[in-house]
This record gives structure tokens, C-alpha cells and sequence, in this order.
């Protein structure tokens, strides 16, 4: 089947959405579609994209620029995507972009992903108008509760199916990266608890930083961060014990997950976005918290009600209180006195993903019954 991916964002970018992007279309890929990526210009350059996002499988991937970053740069935009599919119509046209996929309404099947509810009039004017289309064929959301949510808000007849796809991970023996560890700095025998991910608002990061003043023996690795946030972290001074690695290209990644002995999910009730535009704690289906489960690592996560969608306290995870960072500490240094449960909790935790959230199990259940050549 012949699909074309509408990315909003850019690829290369520091944002995890361009992951998901990179992601989807390898498991399409995998799956035996013929998929273009259609994105916006990197915010920065790289030799090769599909190496640096760790992506083991080819696709094209065509760069189409907006003339600036307002809603009429965007409808410029779309009208240039919709002039390329036009050309050779794809199958399906699936991806996250509201002025885009509105803009193809008509040329094929539409697939809109979502991954909250939007909250500004000019998006959502273009969300009403593409859920009347015809050609929309289904919604996909993250979770159970962002279902809940647009069935209130957009509850009517004739609304589309919303089919509910949690992120996903590929197998560590699935991922292209580099053959060699990263090596860590700190102390060789301490152990190493590691968070990887944004260091944005609502993610938790004031708490591991406690957790590292909590416990001195230990030592704490942050992944990830953009330079400015970095910057904001590093005021005051962290503690002696704490690292702060930023950012790691996507495909790197993986590699620094079995260094680490617990991984932590310290997820806040409010989690917000780049810069802090749109807050989305209400709908998370966080991607790191898929590649710790897949890694088989043991994880301390956050007791709020959307992750308690894939996460169960003493089955593939310890849940703890957010704003408790003394049962924080004694989470970690019950994982870290208990071989057995820790291995126990990451056995189970790679299981399940590998039975259910695979990104290549994701790819086949959002297109399932949509590819032409099965019916």
C-alpha cells in the first residue's frame, strides 16, 4: 500500500514528536507499504536522517517548507503537499497534521493521529472542519482517556471510529544504533539510576535532583535537554552525584539503558509541551516509558491515572505518589536491595511490550482493514 505521513514538525528536531514520525513510518516500512514522509525542513543538518533516528528501514522522506510559521505559512504548506499527492495518489494519507491532511481530504482515506484536544481557535476551526470530512476514515489517540475526551467534545453521529494506540518501542535487538557503550561519567561501583527524556515542565525533574540529594551513594543520569533547558537546570548547581548527558541523537539512544540499574518516570500531574505551549498530563502515552519496559528495566513511575492505562504497581513497575520524593527514595533503594524483584519487574515489563506495544504491532493495528489490495 502506498502511504503518505504528514509531519507537522521537522525532521531533523530536538522534539519528540519527530521520533514518533521517524518510528511509524519505519514499522510502515516493516510492514510492507510504500511510504514518503512529508515534513518541514530540519532545524538542523544531518548526513542522514534514517541513521540518525536509528530507523533500520529506508523510506523517502520529502522536506516541504512553509513560507512562515503562522496558520497562512501552513495553508501555503498544505496546498504544496496536496499539489505532491495529487500527482500519485497514495492508498492512505495518514499523520498529525491538521492543515495538511484537511488540505488532502478528497485525494485518499484519511488516518488522523492525535495526541490531545486542541485548545486554540484558529486548530480548532481546522479540527472541526477535517472530522466532518468524508474521506476521514478514523481517528488514532494515545490513551483511553484522550478517547474519552474527544467522544464528549465531539460526540455525534457520523463522528469517525477512534481507535485508542498507545506509543510504542522496537525490540533493543531491533534498533540500529552505535555498537559500542557511551561511557558514563561518576563512580564505577555506585549504582546508576537513569531518566532519559525532555527536561521541560512536568517532567519531573526537580524530583530526581532531590532524589539525588536524598541519595548521596547513588549516582543519576539525565539524558536529553535542549542547551537552554540544560542552562535552567544547572542554576543552582545540582548535586555532585547528578549528570546532565542533553541531548542524544534518537538512534543513540538505546544504548544507554542497560547501563543503568533503575530508570525513572517522575511524571508530574501537569506535563507540558515545548516551551510550555499546551499541557498534556490529562492524555500521556510517554515513548521513553515504552523503550525503559522494552529494555527490561526496572521503573519508578509516577501514580497518575493515565499511566496507570499500561503501568501496575508491582507487576511491571513501582507507582509512587509524585510529590512524594521520600517514597521515591525508598522505591529505589527497594529495587536496588532486591535482585529478584527487579529483575521480575523488567522481565515482565519487556514482555508485555513486546507482546502488545511494538511499534511494528501499532503500524498493523491503526491501518488494519484499510489497505486496498485486502479487500
Amino acid at each position: 500500500m502506498r502511504l503518505a505521513y504528514l509531519h507537522p514538525g521537522s525532521v531533523p528536531s530536538l522534539y519528540a514528536n519527530s521520533v514518533h514520525a521517524m518510528r511509524m513510518c519505519d514499522a510502515f516500512t516493516e510492514a510492507g507499504h510504500e511510504v514518503t514522509l512529508y515534513t518541514a525542513p530540519g532545524t538542523y543538518t544531518v548526513d542522514d536522517p534514517h541513521a540518525y533516528y536509528g530507523v533500520r528501514h529506508r523510506f523517502a522522506v520529502r522536506t516541504v517548507p512553509s513560507p512562515d510559521y503562522t496558520p497562512a505559512g501552513y495553508r501555503v504548506r498544505a496546498g504544496r503537499v496536496r499539489d505532491l499527492l495529487t500527482r500519485a495518489a497514495p492508498d492512505v494519507v495518514y499523520g498529525h497534521d491538521l492543515y495538511g491532511l484537511t488540505a488532502a481530504a478528497g485525494v485518499a482515506p484519511l488516518v488522523y493521529e492525535t495526541h490531545r484536544l486542541r485548545d486554540d481557535p484558529v486548530t480548532l476551526a481546522i479540527e472541526r472542519r477535517l472530522l466532518r470530512e468524508p474521506s476521514l476514515a478514523r481517528i488514532v489517540v494515545i490513551t483511553e482517556a484522550l478517547a474519552r475526551d474527544y467522544r464528549h467534545t465531539y460526540g455525534r453521529p457520523g463522528l469517525p471510529r477512534i481507535l485508542v494506540a498507545p506509543e510504542g518501542a522496537d525490540p533493543p535487538e531491533a534498533t540500529a544504533g552505535p555498537e559500542d557503550p557511551p561511557r558514563l561519567p561518576g563512580r564505577p561501583d555506585a549504582p546508576r539510576i537513569g531518566y532519559v527524556g525532555h527536561l521541560y515542565e512536568g517532567r519531573g525533574i526537580d524530583l530526581v535532583l532531590d532524589l539525588a540529594g536524598r541519595l548521596p551513594a547513588l549516582d543519576f543520569h539525565l539524558i536529553g535537554g535542549t542547551p537552554e533547558d540544560l542552562a535552567r537546570w544547572s542554576d543552582p548547581r545540582p548535586p555532585a552525584n547528578a549528570y546532565f548527558h542533553g541531548h542524544r541523537p534518537p538512534g543513540a539512544v538505546a544504548a544507554y539503558y542497560p547501563l543503568f540499574d533503575v530508570v525513572l518516570a517522575p511524571y508530574q500531574a501537569k506535563i507540558y509541551t515545548a516551551g510550555g505551549h499546551c499541557e498534556t498530563g490529562r492524555w500521556a502515552s510517554p515513548m521513553k516509558l515504552f523503550e525503559y519496559m522494552v529494555q527490561g528495566r526496572a521503573v519508578v513511575a509516577s501514580d497518575l491515572p493515565v499511566l496507570r492505562e499500561i503501568l501496575h504497581d508491582r507487576v511491571n513497575c513501582l507507582l509512587r505518589p509524585a510529590g512524594e520524593p521520600a517514597a521515591w527514595a525508598g522505591a529505589v533503594t527497594e529495587l536496588l536491595a532486591d535482585d529478584g524483584l527487579r529483575r521480575a519487574l523488567g522481565d515482565e515489563a519487556r514482555r508485555q511490550v513486546l507482546h502488545r506495544h511494538t511499534w511494528r504491532h501499532r503500524a498493523g493495528r491503526v491501518l488494519a482493514g484499510l489497505d486496498p489490495a485486502s479487500g
